[in-house]
C-alpha cells in the first residue's frame, strides 16, 4: 500500500464532560439526533510425479467495470456507547467470512467502558484475525488535505477490491451524499465496505446509526477521519 503518511495513533477515552486531550483518539459515541502478526512461513516442499504443486494465489479482482464495488457484509449495531470499535471490526472482519462475537472482538482490542485505545489496535486484531494485509493510516491536522485525500481514496479502493473492509476513527459532524448529517462529538469508529466514482465516493457501515449504511464524497469522510486514522 502506497501511504504517505503512516504511523501510530493514539487515543485517549472521553470525559464524561466530553473534553478531551489533543487529537487523542476516544471510541465512545455520541450520537446527533438524527450517530500484525506475521503470517505462518511455509517451507516450500518440491513437487514430484505424486504431488503437484499446488495452484498459485488468485491475482487481485480486476477493476469494476462501473467504477464501484461494494463487499458482502454482516452488519451488527453496537450494544452500548462505547463497542462502537469492536463493531466496526467486526463488520469489517465479516467481508472475509470471519464471523464472530462483538465480545470476542471487543477482548482482543482491550475495549473497556471508557472506549477503545486507539486505531493501532483495530489494524492488529484485523491482521490477527485474517491473513494480513492491513496497515495503519494517520491523517495529519484539522482538516485533510488533497495528498491526503487521495492517499485514502487509493487505500480504500485497494482494500475493498483484496475483500478487506475498513475502519476509520472519525470525530465531529459530516453530511452524506443524500444531506443526511451524522455528529460524533465525541468520537466514533466505523467501517468502509464499498466505493462508487472509482473511490471518490465510499460506502459507510455505521454500527451506531439505525439507518446502518450511506454514501460519503472521499473529500467529507477524509475530513470526519482528520487529526485520527484508519485501519485498511
Amino acid at each position: 500500500m502506497n501511504s504517505v503518511f503512516r504511523k501510530s495513533v493514539l487515543s485517549v477515552a472521553v470525559l464524561a464532560s466530553g473534553a478531551f486531550t489533543g487529537s487523542a483518539i476516544a471510541a465512545q459515541a455520541s450520537a446527533d439526533p438524527m450517530t500484525p502478526s506475521q503470517p505462518a512461513q511455509v517451507q516450500s516442499v518440491p513437487a514430484s510425479a505424486d504431488q503437484p504443486p499446488p495452484p498459485p494465489a488468485p491475482p487481485p479482482a480486476p477493476p469494476p467495470e462501473d467504477g464501484q464495488r461494494v463487499l458482502h457484509f454482516d452488519y451488527q449495531r453496537q450494544p452500548n456507547s462505547y463497542y462502537c470499535a469492536p463493531a466496526a471490526t467486526r463488520i469489517a472482519l465479516s467481508t472475509q467470512g470471519k464471523v464472530v462475537s462483538q465480545r470476542e472482538v471487543a477482548d482482543k482490542l482491550g475495549t473497556t467502558s471508557d472506549g477503545t485505545d486507539s486505531v493501532d489496535a483495530t489494524t492488529r486484531v484485523l491482521n490477527e484475525m485474517t491473513a494480513g494485509g492491513y496497515e495503519t493510516t494517520e491523517i495529519t491536522g484539522a482538516e485533510a488535505d488533497p495528498q491526503q485525500e487521495a492517499e485514502l481514496r487509493n487505500n480504500v479502493v485497494e482494500a475493498v477490491d483484496a475483500n478487506r473492509g475498513v475502519v476509520a476513527n472519525i470525530m465531529g459532524t459530516a453530511v452524506d451524499t443524500e444531506g443526511h448529517r451524522y455528529s460524533y462529538e465525541g468520537g466514533h469508529y466505523l467501517s468502509i465496505v464499498g466505493y462508487r466514482d472509482g473511490g471518490e465516493t465510499m460506502k459507510v457501515a455505521d454500527p451506531y446509526d439505525p439507518t446502518k449504511t450511506y454514501w460519503m464524497t472521499d473529500d467529507k469522510l477524509a475530513d470526519w477521519i482528520a487529526a485520527r486514522g484508519y485501519s485498511s
